[in-house]
């Protein structure tokens, strides 16, 4: 299991990381997302050792990762599909890996069948695709059949068979009992393989619980279109909360699309469409974090400005 607690990191007199405490847990996947520059990545820093924390702790299995004789058989972890030799073949850099911590040399072979690098394992990662390289680096975190497993936007350079690959791999990793923790700003992705998300915010936690708790955090909402929105509105005042949408469409919200439905009739409303809006991770994930964007667009900006 990783715990979080008090997580700070000062670069100067930025504070990237803000008094994080959290914990992801075993058997599960657990997105963490957040704005650039939110400190997702120096969190995941910390946590492999890489940068000290200016305050707190962030451990693995109770033990700060420097203190794990072989690390890779504790976590495995993708920060950088780049940061490889590229004069090495992806095979010869597995190899190394393995017995720079202890893993016998059938292990490669394992974990280059599982993520179908195949033959091109054989090849210099010089002429590697990103997507290669990122499946590589999945090897690389495989390799030490670890508990705990990390990654750092894997989606990255990847087609769609190796979306959907890597979808069932981190389902798998945590039907086994791991603890998967993965940072993505695709929100879409995010909701289909996670169980929980962490969200931060300028450094700072801005929500930590499961994604249905998240996507229906905004209420339930319903879509209505009707020749005589105003009636409807009047019928459901008190009740509910309407907002136009457009001509001759409403977003009702806060009652359920049958109880909506029986408003309708019972005013002698013609209704021309009922439907529940079904909610998404990003548009819950725009919710909390709008106050907590550091880079906006140009338009953006000039939104905020007028």
């Amino acid at each position: 299991m990783i715990s979080v607690r008090g997580l700070t990191k000062d670069f100067g007199p930025v504070r990237a990381v803000d008094d994080l405490t959290f914990d992801v847990g075993a058997g599960s996947v657990t997105g963490f997302l957040g704005p650039n520059g939110a400190g997702k990545s120096t969190t995941m820093r910390m946590l492999l050792g890489l940068d000290r924390p200016t305050a707190g702790t962030a451990t693995v299995g109770g033990r700060d990762y420097r203190e794990h004789p072989a690390p890779l058989r504790e976590v495995g972890a993708l920060l950088d599909a780049g940061a490889v030799h590229p004069g090495r073949t992806g095979r010869t850099h597995l190899r190394i890996a393995a017995r720079s911590n202890g893993i016998p040399i059938a292990r490669v072979e394992e974990v280059v069948e599982r993520v179908g690098l195949g033959a091109a394992s054989r090849r210099r990662i010089a002429g590697y695709s990103l997507g290669m390289r990122q499946r590589l680096g999945i090897a690389t975190a495989l390799l030490g059949d670890p508990p705990v497993l990390v990654f750092d936007e894997p989606v990255n350079g990847l087609d769609l068979e190796g979306v959907r690959w890597i979808r069932s791999l981190f389902r798998e990793c945590a039907e086994e009992g791991r603890t998967v923790f993965v940072s993505s700003h695709l929100m879409s992705e995010v909701q289909l393989v996670a169980d929980r998300v962490v969200i931060i915010g300028r450094g700072r936690l801005v929500a930590d619980a499961e994604v249905g708790e998240i996507v229906g955090s905004r209420g339930s909402r319903v879509l209505v279109r009707s020749p005589d929105v105003d009636r409807l509105a009047a019928a459901l005042a008190g009740e509910a909360e309407v907002r136009r949408r457009g001509p001759g469409e409403v977003e009702v919200v806060g009652l359920p699309e049958a109880r909506v439905g029986d408003a309708a009739h019972a005013a002698g409303v013609a209704v021309h469409h009922l439907a529940t809006v079904e909610e998404s991770l990003e548009a819950a994930y725009w919710s909390l974090t709008e106050d907590a964007v550091e880079f906006r667009g140009g338009h953006e900006r000039a939104g905020e400005a007028s």
